[in-house]
């Protein structure tokens, strides 16, 4: 069962998928660690590649290390609206 916090998490998720514009590195940063904390949480996992970008993303999500996974999609929810309200003004 679906509950009304994924519906919420699953809408943003569309949302920010047909934004146009280009987001700055750091806010890309941060809408990726908490997608990723709310989908795995503290499941981290990294392949070991040696690749600057890959290695960004993954410090970004484990610094969320002990945020629950609801936690996460609040936050991720939030984020995405303040861009959205950003992006119309």
């Amino acid at each position: 069962m679906t509950s009304k916090l994924d519906i919420k998490f699953n809408k943003a998720f569309h949302q920010l998928s047909e934004l146009e514009e280009t987001l700055a590195p750091d806010i890309m940063l941060k809408l990726y660690a908490y997608y990723k904390q709310a989908l795995a949480g503290d499941n981290f996992s990294y392949d070991g590649k040696v690749d600057v970008r890959d290695a960004f993303k993954f410090n970004a999500w484990t610094q969320l290390n002990g945020m629950s996974q609801e936690e996460a999609k609040k936050k991720y929810i939030k984020l995405v609206k303040s861009i959205l309200k950003n992006q119309l003004k």
